[in-house]
């Protein structure tokens, strides 16, 4: 028999079904954001401006961990989707209890890695003498952690997928609402510095987790980890790595993209430009994270009628997405344009640092409108299980484009030509896009018609 959220996902008025999933999302995904971002406020103002390098140093490390969590959380979000579109939900229930038994062991792997070899990835990502001991202060802290916090994004997303986005949305405010009390506490009240900041984040992610969890051992979740299912089978893996790969691959290139920045940052502008990014990135995450929690509302939508063949549906919902992103990332831009100095001023006083940030934001958003349309794009090709496509595109914009836009411009430009890279890149990518989406409007295009006859 079909659940009501079953029967919601294949009736309800899609613009109202978008947002009745894609706003927790997105409150989910921005609340991270925040949390994130007042993270280095604090940090700014409370421990300096190195600090805030020290902080960006670890962005590439953090976008590992976060890999891992897309790779199995993204994966099987989107198997379960499917699945429930199929009415499969025994096959539904498997992924679950692989998901975890997966989450577990990768980090566990992971994380014994990254510990052993700090120092020598800080120093390789970036870091010099003056940031390398803000950076290792908080990866020690952060990153034995990091079990609570891929559990909680993970199991977010399958949540989310299972037909509970206001819950999934919950959990996130938990954890957010919490790091935002305890960041203060910890940093100026206590004096911890920048340590202060990472436990503030364990904590808060120890609680989420524990809150995600719980919803999925309780008898009247639609979907229930049970203990049978807590076991590896071959086929389940690959169907959630398969399709996980692509927002792994773009974390992971994310990472390396991050490398290269540093690197580059490091040498054309010294330690106050890889802090200067930090503060750009901040200002990127707000924006993209409404995106991206635009596309998880839309991957139930579209992930559950494409299972179930209702493409007209699924041609609505992916039309809608792409308008709605691209009415944000315009409105990004725009405030990237006009005040990019009132938005750095939230994390630095030190005027040289605040030079650096206004230029970087002016140049590096230009190309801003077009991400939306390129994201959506991206996440339904994911949503659909055709796992290739997202990965391409994926990786356009990560890593095709951007990696030679940051090794050839600056050569040719300094500074300023490590910052036009990502508009570079950014354009390029939405080209990519652009041609995949017309040949996918004219295959969803024949696949209604043929259902209308």
């Amino acid at each position: 028999m079909r659940s009501n959220r079953e029967i919601e996902l294949e009736t309800k008025k899609v613009s109202k079904l978008v947002w009745d999933y894609a706003l927790p999302a997105i409150i989910g995904t921005m609340v991270n954001a925040t949390y994130n971002i007042i993270d280095r406020v604090f940090i700014g103002q409370g421990v300096g401006a190195l600090a805030i390098s020290g902080l960006a140093v670890t962005f590439p490390v953090m976008n590992l961990t976060a890999a891992l969590g897309m790779l199995v959380g993204s994966g099987a979000a989107s198997r379960i989707s499917i699945n429930l579109g199929k009415k499969d939900h025994n096959r539904a229930e498997k992924i679950l209890g692989n998901s975890f038994l997966l989450t577990i062991v990768f980090n566990l792997v992971f994380i014994t890695l990254l510990m052993i070899f700090l120092e020598p990835i800080l120093m390789a990502f970036g870091a010099s003498e003056q940031t390398y001991p803000y950076a290792k202060e908080y990866l020690q802290i952060i990153l034995p952690g990091n079990i609570f916090v891929t559990m909680t994004f993970s199991f977010n997303s399958m949540m989310r997928a299972s037909g509970y986005p206001q819950k999934a949305m919950y959990t996130m405010l938990i954890g957010a609402v919490l790091n935002i009390i305890l960041d203060p506490i910890f940093i100026f009240v206590f004096d911890m510095g920048i340590a202060g900041a990472a436990w503030a984040t364990v904590i808060s992610m120890f609680i989420g987790m524990i809150f995600v969890m719980h919803h999925f051992t309780h008898k009247n979740s639609t979907l229930r980890l049970r203990k049978k299912n807590i076991r590896f089978e071959k086929d389940i893996l690959f169907a959630i790595v398969s399709i996980g790969l692509s927002p792994f691959f773009m974390q992971v290139a994310a990472s390396g993209v991050a490398v290269l920045m540093n690197t580059s940052l490091k040498n054309y502008g010294g330690d106050l430009a890889i802090g200067a990014y930090g503060i750009l990135m901040s200002m990127f995450m707000l924006i993209i994270m409404f995106v991206i929690g635009l596309n998880q509302g839309l991957q139930p939508i579209i992930g559950y009628n494409y299972g179930a063949e209702i493409y007209d549906r699924v041609k609505a919902a992916f039309y809608y997405g792409i308008k709605i992103a691209t009415v944000v990332t315009t409105f990004g831009f725009l405030f990237g344009v006009f005040y990019p100095r009132v938005f750095a001023q939230a994390f630095t006083s030190d005027v040289q640092l605040l030079d650096l940030a206004e230029n970087a934001m002016r140049i590096s958003i230009v190309a801003f409108p077009l991400v939306g349309f390129q994201v959506v794009i991206s996440g339904y090709f994911q949503s659909i299980g055709q796992a290739k496509k997202s990965i391409i595109l994926s990786l356009s914009r990560q890593l095709i484009f951007l990696i030679p836009s940051i090794i050839i411009l600056p050569r040719f430009f300094g500074l300023d030509g490590v910052w036009a890279a990502t508009p570079v890149s950014d354009f390029m990518a939405s080209l990519l896009a652009l041609i995949f989406f017309i040949r996918q409007r004219k295959i969803l295009n024949k696949m209604i018609s043929k259902q209308r006859q």
